[in-house]
């Protein structure tokens, strides 16, 4: 039992030479870029969810004049939600592709240059070993947030956005299904964006504050991301 508990905290054998080495790590590259490219992929589900959202529910509104304009907020809601879910997969997609990024840059860059010197203890190398045994987020949520809100986010938003005041303005398209011409007044739009027990003129400046920290946080300067990050 002794010769068993003994066998058990023998450590693995490290790569004693250089041949073991390499093949260690592009291993460990090969593992890491899996990592990156699954969690990749689940951002990429995330976005094709969002824009199936707003398409689906853009035809359930514009479609008839039947169709409540409170749709088009229940959209913003279900974005939202969604928006909330890439931003914390973005944040472990960054790790991943971090460390990817840091065996592409100090690790293949120089073995494919034709002027590659041995870098011996590279630091990169401490301090990917540092982030292997304490993982960490590299950016914070409200990072993460920003960066997918203005990258995929923000087109969608701008669509539900065009298509709520359409709804709410085009007398063709509103509740009672009137197919006059004249322009309807700003009473009348106000009286159309009310939803259930909310009069209008709650949920206009409601929605108008929502878009206002939208449009605020895509102009707001957050953290800087490295020379190697690659916008996704």
């Amino acid at each position: 039992m002794n010769g068993m508990a003994e066998a058990s905290l023998i450590q693995p054998g490290l790569p004693s030479s250089s041949g073991e080495n390499v093949t260690a790590m592009v291993h460990y590259y090969r593992a890491e870029m899996a990592r990156m490219s699954s969690w990749r992929d689940r951002l990429d589900r995330t976005s094709n969810w969002a824009i199936t959202v707003v398409a689906a529910l853009l035809s359930i509104s514009l479609s008839t004049p039947a169709a409540h304009q409170g749709v088009m907020l229940f959209a913003m809601l279900l974005v939202a939600l969604l928006l909330y879910v890439e931003a914390r997969r973005y944040r472990f997609y960054d790790v991943y592709r971090m460390r990817v990024r840091q065996f592409e840059r100090h690790y293949f860059a120089p073995a494919f240059s034709a002027s590659a010197a041995d870098p011996g203890r590279a630091p990169w190398l401490d301090a990917l070993s540092e982030d292997l045994r304490h993982p960490r987020f590299r950016i914070d949520f409200r990072t993460a947030l920003i960066r997918r809100l203005r990258r995929n986010y923000v087109w969608m938003y701008a669509i539900l956005l065009l298509a709520w005041v359409l709804k709410i303005t085009s007398p063709r398209l509103t509740a009672d299904g009137a197919q006059q011409d004249v322009p309807i007044s700003p009473m009348t739009i106000i009286d159309n964006a009310a939803l259930g027990p909310l009069p209008g003129w709650i949920v206009v400046p409601i929605v108008l504050v929502f878009y206002a920290v939208i449009v605020a946080a895509c102009l707001s300067r957050h953290k800087r991301a490295d020379d190697d990050e690659v916008r996704v």
